[in-house]
């Protein structure tokens, strides 16, 4: 028996790269898969490759960016499944563009695909898994651009949006009986190929699957409000957000007392900066380069 067997699942953006990965695994450890894309000829590739292994799956081209595309996608696979128990929030786009030059419709074109895509299908999801009364679980995709990423300000920001939301519906959905995490994947894809500096090596997309249908799993049954990053060779664990250093002081920090102590006590605790983990480049203070953006 696979560990999915009996189980009904959901990828975003399933039909290439990292997303078709997710849904090949998870229909090799038994789930039947709802492949869905925007674009319904790689879907519908997607859905021949699992069944041409004795999978079970099904394409859908709805736009989980809007409300209403994210219902018909939960409503089609209740239907053609009986149940939702698995939702994949794979389903991301680009728009790069430095800070000072990034426009409304870039910004908002980003937030609306990964954000509330995300936000639409997992609320729909979890209603109909609420309903059925036997738990689920909800993988969400963010991505170490969350530290900080330059030219990828609506990208960066809707990753750490995703983060965050993994952290609050963990503690919402428990008593359902639904976990969620989320994965930071790895994989050459064509979102990867429009990133900026030297070509980066070759990682297989799929790699990325098998972590997926383990947290989908009752193997990983305590598992939930954890991100973690993932592809290639590695599984890393993302520390969630916490405080460092702290400063005491009876009666509060004055201005006097923090230039006394701000610097010498905490410079030395900023580490690397942004997604490359770069050593901190400010040490030496920050001024005006030019008018370069």
């Amino acid at each position: 028996m696979s560990i999915l067997d009996g189980k009904a699942a959901i990828v975003t953006g399933g039909g290439r790269g990292i997303g078709k990965g997710h849904c090949l695994a998870l229909a090799r450890c038994g789930a039947s898969v709802i492949v869905n894309d925007i674009d319904r000829s790689v879907a519908a590739e997607t859905v021949e490759a699992i069944e041409a292994s004795g999978g079970k799956a099904a394409a859908s081209d709805a736009n989980i960016a809007s409300r209403g595309g994210a219902e018909a996608l939960i409503g089609q696979c209740v239907d053609a499944f009986g149940a939702v128990d698995i939702l994949v929030n794979n389903a991301g786009n680009l728009r790069n563009r430095s800070f000072l030059k990034m426009s409304d419709e870039e910004f908002d074109s980003v937030w609306q695909v990964h954000v509330k895509g995300t936000f639409w299908c997992s609320q729909t999801a979890a209603l109909a898994m609420r309903e059925a009364g036997r738990g689920g679980a909800i993988v969400n995709t963010t991505s170490g651009a969350h530290f900080g990423s330059f030219g990828q300000t609506n990208y960066a920001a809707a990753k750490g949006a995703i983060a965050s939301m993994t952290y609050s519906w963990a503690l919402e959905l428990a008593r359902y009986g639904i976990r969620v995490n989320a994965i930071g994947p790895t994989g050459t894809t064509r979102m990867s190929d429009t990133f900026a500096g030297k070509p980066l090596p070759f990682v297989d997309p799929g790699l990325n699957g098998d972590l997926v249908a383990f947290l989908c799993s009752d193997l990983a049954e305590s598992v939930s409000g954890q991100i973690f990053g993932s592809g290639g060779e590695r599984v890393a664990h993302m520390v969630q957000p916490h405080y460092g250093k702290t400063l005491i002081r009876e009666g509060g920090w004055t201005l006097e007392a923090l230039q006394d102590h701000f610097l010498p006590q905490l410079a030395s605790q900023f580490g690397p900066l942004g997604m490359l983990g770069q050593p901190y480049p400010f040490h030496d203070g920050v001024s005006a380069q030019g008018q370069e953006a």
